[in-house]
C-alpha cells in the first residue's frame, strides 16, 4: 500500500532554518524537507550539507532546495525568514520590515497553489503570525506561530535547576506575546503534578530562596542573553519548530503554547498571542483556555493590548 509522502518547506535557509530543517532529520520527522531562500545558493548549499548527514542516522530524509513557487504539494512550509534586532531593539520594532518580508513570500506560496499549514518562527512572530493568516486567508488553524513554546521550555529548565529535577516533569506556560510582555501562569505551573505555588506554600523554609519574579524575568530575558552573548539564537527555537511540525504531521495532539489567533477565547479577538493549543493532522485542534487568576487576566489582556496596538499602527502608516 503506498504510504504518503510528507513533505515539508524551510523558507530561510539562515541559522534558524537550517537548525530546524538538523532536528527534524535526526527525529525523523518528515520524508523530505525542501531549503528555500533568497540567495539560491544558499539554500543549495545547506540542503547538501544537511544531505550529508543520512549516513548516519536511523532514517533517510530527502533534502533539496527549491524556490517558492514550487511549495503547491507541501504538507507544512515553516518560515523563518526575517530579519534581527538591533541593539536597543524590542521583537516588535521588527514589524514594519517584517510585513514586507512575509506578505511577499506568502503570496508566491499561495500563488503555488499551497494548501497545507503554516507554522510561522520570524520576529515578531505573533504579529507576523496574523499577517500570515491575513494575506493567506487559510482558516486560522492553519496558520501556526511558534508563540512562547520556547519560553515556555526555558521556564521549565529555569525551575528544573532551582528544584534539581528533569525540566520535563515540570508543567507550566508562558503565556502572551513572545516579547517584552509576556508573563509566567504560575497559578498553572506543576511539578510532578502538584501546584507549584502549592509546594512554596508546605515548604516555606526549605524554598525561601526561590523568587518567581525573578525566574519570570530570566524567562523573559533567556533570548536577550544568548543574543547579546552569541548574535543569534538556533538551536531551542530550531527544535521548538520540529516539535510543532512533528505534532501536525503524526497527529500527536500535543499541547504546546503557540501563536494562536484568538476568535473569542479569554475573551480576546483579532489578534495573534502565546497560548496553550492542541496540535495535530491540520493544524490547531483547540485553543486550551486555562482558568487564570484575576492578576494574570490583566496581564494578558495588556499583552493582547500591545500586539492589537502595533499591528494597528501598521495599518495606519500603509494607508
Amino acid at each position: 500500500m503506498a504510504r504518503k509522502t510528507k513533505k515539508v518547506t524551510v523558507v530561510g535557509s539562515g541559522l534558524v532554518g537550517a537548525a530546524c530543517a538538523y532536528s527534524m532529520i535526526n527525529q525523523s520527522i518528515c520524508d523530505e524537507i525542501m531549503m528555500v531562500d533568497r540567495t539560491y545558493d544558499r539554500a543549495v548549499a545547506q540542503a547538501l550539507d544537511l544531505s550529508h548527514c543520512m549516513d548516519f542516522t536511523s532514517s533517510r530524509t530527502k533534502v533539496y532546495a527549491g524556490r517558492l513557487e514550487d511549495c503547491r504539494d507541501v504538507d507544512v512550509v515553516i518560515l523563518t525568514a526575517g530579519a534581527n534586532p538591533k541593539p536597543g531593539q524590542t521583537r516588535l520594532d521588527l514589524l514594519e520590515e517584517a510585513d514586507k518580508i512575509t506578505r511577499g513570500i506568502v503570496r508566491q506560496i499561495m500563488d503555488s497553489g499551497f494548501d497545507g499549514v503554516f507554522v510561522v518562527a520570524a520576529n515578531p512572530v505573533d504579529a507576523v503570525t496574523y499577517i500570515v493568516r491575513e494575506e493567506s486567508d487559510l482558516p486560522r488553524e492553519r496558520v501556526i506561530g511558534t508563540g512562547t513554546s520556547l519560553d515556555s521550555a526555558r521556564l521549565k529548565t529555569l525551575l528544573s535547576d532551582v528544584f534539581s529535577i528533569d525540566p520535563r516533569s515540570v508543567n507550566g506556560y508562558a503565556l502572551g506575546e513572545h516579547g517584552e510582555s509576556q508573563f509566567v501562569a504560575w497559578s498553572h505551573v506543576t511539578i510532578g503534578g502538584k501546584p507549584l505555588l502549592q509546594i512554596l506554600d508546605q515548604h516555606k523554609e526549605r524554598f525561601q530562596h526561590v523568587d518567581l519574579q525573578e525566574i519570570e524575568q530570566k524567562t523573559k530575558d533567556a533570548g536577550w542573553e544568548i543574543f547579546t552573548r552569541k548574535g543569534n539564537t538556533q538551536f531551542g527555537i530550531g527544535n521548538a519548530i520540529a516539535y510543532i511540525v512533528r505534532s501536525i504531521l503524526n497527529d500527536d495532539h500535543k499541547i504546546i503554547a503557540i501563536s494562536a489567533i484568538l476568535e473569542g477565547e479569554y475573551q480576546q479577538s483579532n489578534v495573534c498571542t502565546g497560548v496553550p493549543a492542541i496540535i495535530g493532522e491540520g493544524g490547531i485542534q483547540e485553543v486550551i483556555e486555562l482558568n487564570l487568576s484575576l492578576e494574570e487576566r490583566q496581564k494578558f489582556e495588556q499583552s493582547c493590548g500591545i500586539l492589537r496596538k502595533a499591528l494597528e499602527k501598521l495599518a495606519d502608516g500603509q494607508t
